[in-house]
C-alpha cells in the first residue's frame, strides 16, 4: 500500500513542483524585466513546458480519485431508477474508450517531432520530450478510466469504497 501511494502521489508532486519552478520563474521574469528591462528570453518555452507538466501529469490522479469537474443535474433521475453505478461505468468506459484516438495521435506527432530533430528555440530542449511526457500521461488517463470503469462494473460495492479514497 506503501508503494501504491507513492505511485499515484508521484504525478502530483511533480506537478506541485513544475507549478512552484513556474512561479518562482515568473516572478524573477517580472523583476528583471520591470527593473532591468531585461526579460528571461528562456521564459516563454519553459512556461509552455511546465504548464504542460502541471496539467498532464496529474490527470491520471484525478482519474483514479473521481476528482473530476461533474455537472449533476440528472443525478437525482439515475439515483431514483437506480443506475447511478451503471452511468458512472459506461461513462468511465466511453470517455477512456475515446480517449484512445488523442493517444494514438499523440504519440504519433511525438515520433514525429523526434524523427525531424526539432528543439525549442533558447533552451534546445528536444520538443519530443514534452510531447512523449504529455502522450504518457494520457495513456495513462485512458487506462486508468477503463479500468475504474470496468471495477465499477463488475464490483459496484467495493470499488465505492476504494474509488472515494484520496491518495493525499
Amino acid at each position: 500500500m506503501k508503494y501504491l501511494r507513492l505511485c499515484v502521489n508521484a504525478p502530483v508532486w511533480l506537478a506541485a513542483a513544475a507549478l512552484f519552478l513556474l512561479m518562482i520563474m515568473t516572478f524573477c521574469d517580472v523583476v528583471a524585466r520591470s527593473s532591468f528591462d531585461a526579460p528571461i528570453q528562456e521564459a516563454t518555452e519553459l512556461t509552455r513546458i511546465l504548464v504542460a507538466i502541471t496539467v498532464f501529469a496529474v490527470m491520471p490522479h484525478v482519474t483514479l480519485s473521481r476528482s473530476q469537474i461533474a455537472v449533476d443535474l440528472t443525478d437525482t433521475l439515475f439515483d431514483r431508477f437506480q443506475l447511478s453505478t451503471l452511468r458512472d461505468a459506461l461513462l468511465y468506459l466511453v470517455c477512456g474508450g475515446l480517449l484512445f484516438w488523442p493517444v494514438g495521435r499523440l504519440w504519433t506527432l511525438m515520433d514525429r517531432t523526434r524523427s525531424y530533430g526539432d528543439v525549442t528555440e533558447y533552451i534546445g530542449i528536444p520538443q519530443y520530450l514534452p510531447m512523449g511526457f504529455i502522450a504518457l500521461s494520457v495513456t495513462l488517463t485512458a487506462l486508468c478510466m477503463v479500468a475504474c470503469g470496468l471495477a465499477i462494473l463488475l464490483f459496484p460495492s467495493q470499488t465505492k469504497k476504494v474509488l472515494a479514497w484520496k491518495a493525499h
